[in-house]
């Protein structure tokens, strides 16, 4: 196998070889230049078979747009797909087909309006909507996926694991068990998602994050092999960080040995001026373990330094964790407040890989096309109702009602005039018959959800730092009953389509020859 080209692999050729399959048959129908519209969503939340989520974290936004400008035909790219044979011998994609690659296949004409990175966003709304020359936004559609679907999930998984830590700070420990260079992609949804910090250092340095880790094993099994023990670990790594000394005690007996070798430990350093940071646990019943670990460090006159737990966590493992705590930790006279206060969370492999449910079913479709000036809407047909997409150029808004909680998110057809709408006439976007009416007045606001953040291949959208994403995120969570944020069975956000979409969907159906959804 040839060395890995990363120039080549995350480039322009990061698309499915269909995308150009079919970029070729548009240029063949003189279709290429055709604007058309395509709409990215995801149809269903993740679901990580005991417990599911009701929400998404939007992520992945930013670093799509990075790519975009910079992604391009060189030289040896399009000697690649020229050298593509078929069956017959010939060749697959024609010289004049790569010719207009060469010249015109680029990003340049391609728009974009979006639901900001960092919101919350739900299940069949158009998160992402793509405007441009049909056969390049055809080629958009994988890297978009790639950027995209991967980004939420996992800021989707990091949001439900710090809302399991209760405000602690939780640690990414995942780059050693991600799925290669799209680790880092991983370590940046899951700070975007709401995690404090990573030990990814590079990654880290991009978005401008402190990295953090402690030690691991392996200097305490080096230590032990050489004869010097635990305990003399311990010191040498408290020497060279005696203001940052989290140690691992779990290399030998956590009880017996890792714990009171600790306590010896931070005993020389509190006489030497400096205040211990912690103990870490990383296997073993972690719950029992922190009120153990508590009990004794609070004896020996160390009743706030921290507790680091790792080791197979998830949103789920953390919620079990204080509820054990909440219900043991009387029974030996530690106070459960005070050491769910004094806790970390360090998540690996279960967070980076989203443990439970390994992808996001984000797809990209077309919904119009320009006609003699004039947009015609496209539909996809399916026997399958949750695979019929709205189409048409459309806008979405976020409902609030008189308590500023987020009630529904509404698609509709471009150019509803908010300020006169009155009822809000709401229907459910796969279920037929569903249908509710929602007063202005029973609203506080209505607020437009896409916004302009590409135009002609170019960023327009203001680059967001960490913290303004890990802020709309919390606003927003903030704004959602908590029904909605529940680990496990969360109630059902509502997504509706308003009565100008519903039945231009309709009307598609019946047109096409497909069976119209019933209505009331």
């Amino acid at each position: 196998m040839r060395h890995a080209d990363l120039s080549t692999s995350q480039g322009i050729l990061l698309t499915d070889f269909y995308q150009f399959t079919m970029a070729q048959l548009y240029f063949r129908m003189g279709l290429h230049e055709r604007p058309a519209q395509f709409d990215h969503f995801f149809r269903s939340y993740p679901d990580y078979g005991t417990h599911q989520a009701g929400l998404c974290i939007n992520a992945g936004l930013d670093s799509l747009l990075d790519w975009i400008p910079e992604a391009h035909f060189r030289e040896k790219d399009l000697e690649f797909l020229a050298a593509q044979r078929g069956r017959a011998g010939t060749p697959l994609f024609a010289a004049d087909f790569i010719d207009w690659l060469r010249t015109e296949g680029g990003f340049d004409g391609i728009s974009m309006r979006a639901i900001p990175e960092g919101r919350v966003v739900h299940a069949n709304v158009p998160l992402t909507v793509v405007e441009g020359p049909l056969a390049m936004a055809q080629i958009l559609e994988t890297p978009l996926l790639n950027f995209l679907n991967y980004q939420t999930l996992i800021a989707t998984k990091a949001a439900r694991v710090t809302a399991a830590a209760r405000g602690r700070p939780v640690m990414d420990f995942g780059l050693r068990r991600g799925p290669g260079f799209g680790s880092n992609a991983g370590t940046r949804a899951a700070l975007v998602g709401g995690v404090d910090f990573s030990s990814n250092v590079g990654m880290s340095q991009v978005v401008g994050s402190t990295p953090k880790g402690t030690h691991g094993h392996s200097m305490v099994q080096m230590f032990l092999a050489l004869g010097e023990g635990e305990l003399a670990a311990f010191r040498a790594y408290a020497d060279l960080y005696p203001d940052d000394c989290v140690l691992l005690v779990d290399s030998v007996d956590t009880l017996e040995s890792g714990i009171p070798n600790a306590i010896k430990v931070f005993e020389e350093l509190q006489r030497r001026g400096h205040e211990p940071a912690g103990v870490r646990l990383d296997s073993g019943d972690l719950a029992y373990l922190s009120i153990q670990a508590a009990s004794m460090l609070k004896r020996a006159g160390f009743p706030d330094t921290a507790i680091v737990l790792s080791s197979g966590l998830d949103e789920l493992a953390i919620w079990q964790i204080m509820t054990q705590i909440e219900d043991e930790a009387p029974r030996y006279g530690i106070d459960a407040d005070h050491l769910i206060g004094r806790l970390m969370f360090g998540v690996g492999g279960r967070l980076l890989t989203s443990y439970g449910d390994p992808l996001l079913d984000g797809v990209y479709k077309a919904v119009a096309v320009q006609h003699e000036g004039e947009w015609v809407p496209a539909m996809k047909r399916s026997e399958n109702a949750a695979k019929v997409p709205a189409p048409g150029v459309k806008d979405v808004w976020r409902l609030y009602d008189q308590r500023g909680r987020a009630t529904a998110d509404v698609i509709g057809v471009s150019g509803v005039d908010t300020e006169t709408t009155d009822p809000w006439q709401l229907h459910h976007p796969i279920q037929p018959g569903k249908r509710r009416e929602l007063a202005a007045s029973e609203l506080s606001h209505v607020e437009p959800l896409l916004t302009e953040v590409l135009r002609h291949g170019q960023r327009v959208a203001e680059q967001a730092t960490l913290a303004d994403l890990q802020h709309r995120r919390q606003e927003d969570l903030t704004r959602l009953d908590p029904g909605v944020r529940r680990l496990i069975n969360p109630h059902i956000y509502h997504v509706s389509l308003t009565r100008q979409l519903r039945d231009l969907k309709q009307d598609l159906l019946t047109s096409t020859g497909g069976t119209p959804q019933p209505t009331l």
